[in-house]
């Protein structure tokens, strides 16, 4: 099911890198050591925001990309 506030997901594997682009601000975030199995959770989940919030936001270090 489509996200109402996750536009867009990757994620590299070599550097656990998810990189999350959000929907009302259109800016992307990119989260640090998530492990491969949480990336696999997330992406199966049906509800990605409440997924985002109870497992990924403030349990992983974070920074704003610029581009």
């Amino acid at each position: 099911m489509p996200s109402t506030s996750i536009r867009k997901t990757e994620y590299d594997p070599a550097s656990r890198t998810l990189s999350v682009w959000f929907v009302s601000s259109g800016k992307r975030y990119d989260f640090d050591e998530v492990p491969p199995e949480t990336y696999v959770a997330f992406r199966s989940a049906f509800a990605k925001g409440r997924f985002f919030n109870d497992h990924i936001r403030d349990h992983f270090r974070y920074r704003r990309n610029p581009e």
